[in-house]
């Protein structure tokens, strides 16, 4: 083989794994594209705690069904999620629970990254006087201890999926409802979705009005797995 014929092997190969690159950076942008949009990583997050019919989609973002049906089929064709037919009703879920570690890492970097989300947090936080937050190895020692009973503030149906061990139902739209069938002289600890869900500094506040001690966890289920190293 003569020198130049093996430099125009050389070049072509070079081309090649160059177009080859291209096209891979070509695919992963069609994941970056479609989470462009803050509605379609609220759909996400919300599919992280289950699956669910686009009208649940619907109510929960509240969105109208057309956008959330168009945000759906962008999702679709970056193949991070899926369907089923059930019926009439059309159920999506996560591609794969391996989204669930990314939308746990998207946020970390998130919350490190942007000054903003953190000044959000305590803005909100600062309105509700004396709630206290306990991080998971703290809320994990009370449980172990068997001293604090585990609010599930989210839906019925994300409970019934799964929730942390332990942990009882009580939506939050049943809170106040059920407040006073409650014991008096235990603790509780709420906790909702995840760091994205302001709903445990509420139902704490809430209780703390009515004389319980209450404290708050900001991370939720898919957190939790993640910090203990329990599988999805």
């Amino acid at each position: 083989m003569t020198i130049e014929s093996r430099d125009t092997i050389v070049k072509e190969m070079l081309d090649s794994a160059s177009a080859i690159k291209d096209d891979l950076y070509k695919q992963l942008a069609r994941v970056g594209k479609s989470l462009s949009s803050d509605k379609r990583l609220e759909i996400l997050h919300l599919l992280s705690q289950g699956s669910k019919t686009v009208e649940k989609l619907t109510a929960a973002t509240g969105m109208n069904f057309a956008n959330v049906s168009r945000h759906l089929q962008v999702l679709l064709d970056a193949k991070l999620v899926k369907y089923t037919k059930q019926g009439t009703h059309v159920i999506y879920s996560l591609a794969d629970p391996s989204i669930i570690d990314f939308l746990n890492s998207l946020w970390r970097i998130s919350e490190k990254q942007l000054p903003d989300i953190a000044k959000l947090k305590d803005d909100f936080i600062n309105h509700l006087d004396n709630i206290q937050t306990l991080s998971m190895d703290q809320v994990r020692e009370k449980l172990n201890n068997e001293s604090i009973i585990l609010l599930d503030l989210r839906p019925k149906e994300e409970y019934e999926v799964s929730h942390i061990a332990g942990a009882i139902s009580v939506p939050m739209e049943e809170l106040e409802s059920v407040m006073n069938k409650l014991p008096q002289d235990v603790e509780f600890i709420a906790y909702c979705r995840g760091p994205l869900c302001v709903y445990s500094a509420i139902a704490a506040q809430k209780l703390q009005a009515e004389g319980y001690k209450a404290y708050r966890m900001d991370e939720g289920l898919n957190e939790w797995r993640e910090h203990f190293k329990l599988p999805h």
